[in-house]
């Protein structure tokens, strides 16, 4: 079918549509047009047969009908324009996603920091807490290699600044103070006979109360639901009867697994546990001393109730039942015999984690906490024994930031998260102590990556001001990878354990290395030489006073 573009009606075949004066120019005048003038009304051919319509199409001859072509075509062209533009939009976002991870952008991406701003202006009084509101974007950009003397100058900002000042330890009546109902359910005094810190409890309920009714972390957490549900079930039958009263046994741990996360304590806690006079908690990692006794399960996500001591205490339950075995146990009794039985607990947060401090304690000392986890500890266990487990510190926070990231994870991502964090702390160390850089939650929140989990000397010497260095057993992974064997009776000696058999050594020693690399995570490889180089800068006068501290050159990790 044709038909005529100016009239919008069907042409014949053959037909050349004469009687449209407008097909022939544009000097055409509808008024004086006798076709256009005498007829108003235009029939339709359908079939080369004339028909009439309802509605008959009218031909108006209005001159604006001239620009109605015109703005369709303009219009069309606009939205074909504006589609385009959508298109190109969409493309290029995805070029930049996808070639900023695999390294393919053309231009360096520029990333900016928030940082805690030098302001001298702060009170002394100040909760670090709110030094969130002096966070400033930070003009500075910097990439891989290029900028390498910009982070560097940051570095050296910070070694400036590195002062191990001696912290003062608070005395026994002002933890009173902090932590009344604590130190109302753990006595002061222990059983005689056994390694582990254990005393009789008085037990008030009756047949149908459930002991661990009330258990926090038994109500929170779906997966030890089974272990308390096997706990209940055998209650009744480790009570203690004396004088019509029931008395249960409690118990704190012998020894810690202090830290270091991603140093090996899963692979050590693995194995130890093997040891056939050694026990642990219900649960690995409880989390007690540092998060769950503030109510925090993780503190992005605020403050939930407070797990009080009893919750803690109810994890070591199945031990305390074997303790009380071999305790009432005739040859015991008869002897006077020593229970071998040791409990031992694994929270890698317990040496390193005060970041709930500031919300509790009162901030009286320009930033630095004025109680510490080991002030608690060592307040009722002043023999407890600590094994801390480290590695390269350098490894360690490449080990994490796979672990712990949990999207878009690379190389380079890796590379500017350590670079936006190390300005973060040199900012805080420009206004404050390293000591209050190191356990500032604030800043530690801010910090892509755990920087300050490698600074392994800072904790130990707050540590070495309430233990004695006996008391602490510093292991590198890096050796117990090489040798299992030498690192397990190193513990085994540091802990008293007695001697095993050689099929029993072999079971522990031989068993496969627990909670390793994800094969995702191998797949990324090693990080940048230049990361490398930067965290390397970092962490060298803190390795070089942990070396001094230990009397061991091992622990600057030159050759890895």
């Amino acid at each position: 079918m044709r038909y005529c573009i100016n009239c919008c009606i069907h042409l014949l075949p053959n037909d050349l549509h004469r009687q449209c004066f407008r097909c022939r120019g544009p000097n055409h005048n509808n008024q004086k047009c006798p076709v256009c003038k005498g007829e108003n009304k235009i029939p339709l051919y359908t079939d080369s047969k004339q028909m009439k319509l309802l509605a008959v199409l009218e031909v108006r001859t209005d001159h604006r009908e001239s620009w109605n072509g015109f703005f369709c075509l303009r219009k069309g062209k606009l939205c074909s324009l504006i589609f385009g533009l959508i298109i190109m939009t969409l493309v290029m976002a995805s070029y930049i996603l996808t070639g900023a991870k695999h390294g393919l952008l053309l231009i360096p991406s520029p990333f900016h920091y928030g940082a805690f701003a030098s302001n001298p202006s702060l009170m002394d009084n100040e909760s670090l807490s709110d030094m969130k509101d002096h966070y400033q974007p930070s003009k500075m950009n910097i990439s891989y290699v290029k900028d390498y003397p910009s982070i560097k100058l940051i570095i050296d900002t910070i070694t400036s600044k590195i002062e191990f000042m001696t912290r003062q330890r608070p005395d026994l009546e002002e933890l009173r103070k902090q932590e009344p109902h604590m130190f109302s359910v753990i006595p002061n005094k222990f059983l005689p006979n056994s390694k582990n810190p254990c005393w009789y409890e008085e037990y008030r309920g009756n047949t149908t109360t459930d002991p661990y009714a009330t258990n926090s972390y038994a109500l929170y957490s779906k997966r030890f639901r089974t272990i308390f549900d096997y706990l209940r079930k055998v209650f009744w039958n480790h009570l203690y009867h004396y004088k019509d009263k029931h008395y249960r046994l409690r118990c704190l741990p012998h020894f810690y697994i202090i830290g270091q996360p991603k140093c090996g304590t899963t692979d050590l806690y693995d194995r130890l546990r093997l040891h056939p006079d050694v026990r642990f908690s219900a649960i690995k990692e409880p989390h007690w001393w540092t998060r769950k006794r503030f109510g925090i399960i993780r503190l992005r996500d605020g403050f939930h109730d407070r797990y009080p001591v009893e919750d803690y205490l109810d994890l070591f339950d199945l031990a305390a039942h074997q303790i009380q075995g071999v305790l009432q146990s005739e040859a015991a009794k008869e002897h006077g015999k020593m229970n071998n039985i040791i409990i031992g607990e694994a929270s890698a947060s317990t040496m390193w984690d005060n970041n709930a401090w500031i919300f509790f304690y009162d901030n009286s000392t320009e930033g630095e906490p004025p109680f510490l986890i080991q002030d608690f500890i060592h307040a009722f266990q002043p023999n407890a024994k600590l094994i801390i487990m480290l590695r390269d510190p350098v490894e360690r926070l490449y080990s994490d930031y796979l672990y712990f990231a949990s999207a878009n994870k690379s190389v380079e991502d890796f590379h500017e998260k350590v670079a936006e964090s190390l300005q973060l702390f040199e900012n805080c160390m420009l206004d404050y102590s390293l000591r209050a850089c190191v356990y500032n939650n604030t800043l530690n929140n801010a910090m892509p990556v755990r920087l300050q989990v490698g600074l392994y000397v800072v904790y130990l010497l707050d540590w070495l001001t309430v233990f004695d260095k006996d008391q602490i057993l510093v292991l590198r992974l890096e050796d117990h990878a090489s040798n299992v064997k030498y690192t397990m009776h190193m513990v085994f000696q540091f802990l008293d354990l007695g001697p095993l058999s050689e099929k029993q050594e072999a079971l522990i020693t031989k068993s496969p290395a627990s909670n390793t690399r994800r094969p995702e995570d191998r797949s990324l490889g090693p990080m940048l030489p230049t990361t490398k180089a930067i965290l390397r800068d970092f962490y060298r006068p803190f390795n070089t006073k942990l070396a001094q501290v230990l009397f061991d050159d091992a622990f600057l990790w030159k050759r890895t």
